[in-house]
């Protein structure tokens, strides 16, 4: 069965200081290789000075949903992950995964009743305390992340 090709991440300006557009396997052992990848750039072009540890959970959390339930750990599924920042703006994160999506809206909150007991769950919910906006787009099968800079909140 032939795969179907990746989209590439479209960015709206060429002044962006980091553009990264990659894949990964459905395997988690992929995932923080990946985040400490895009750390290292982040951190040495000063796109989200004071804001590293909030995108590096987002995206970690965000990688590993979209293993987990996008790819259901299938490792030749792929899923793809977008980065672009500039000092004005911050910086937005894209991942998308080949999944079947979801509906945000469905997923209980993991600080009410006996949620709060629950040992999942807790990702998108964590991503949306740590991020300026977090968009769900097509289906659910892709989240966009974005963190303004400290100076623009």
């Amino acid at each position: 069965m032939p795969r179907k090709p990746v989209v590439s991440c479209e960015f709206y300006t060429k002044d962006l200081l980091v553009r990264l557009d990659t894949t990964i396997p459905g395997d988690t052992h992929a995932v923080q290789p990946l985040v400490r990848k895009v750390m290292t750039v982040v951190n040495e072009m000063g796109c989200a000075v004071g804001r590293e540890f909030e995108i590096e959970q987002s995206m970690a959390e965000a990688l590993n949903n979209a293993i987990e339930h996008g790819t259901k750990f299938d490792s030749s599924k792929r899923v793809q992950c977008c980065v672009a920042c500039d000092h004005s703006r911050g910086i937005l994160i894209v991942v998308r995964d080949p999944g079947p999506g979801f509906d945000p809206a469905s997923i209980p909150s993991p600080i009410t009743g006996s949620n709060i007991f629950s040992e999942g769950g807790r990702g998108i919910y964590l991503i949306n305390q740590l991020m300026d906006e977090v968009r769900f787009e097509k289906g659910g099968t892709e989240i966009h992340m974005r963190m303004n800079p400290l100076d623009n909140r």
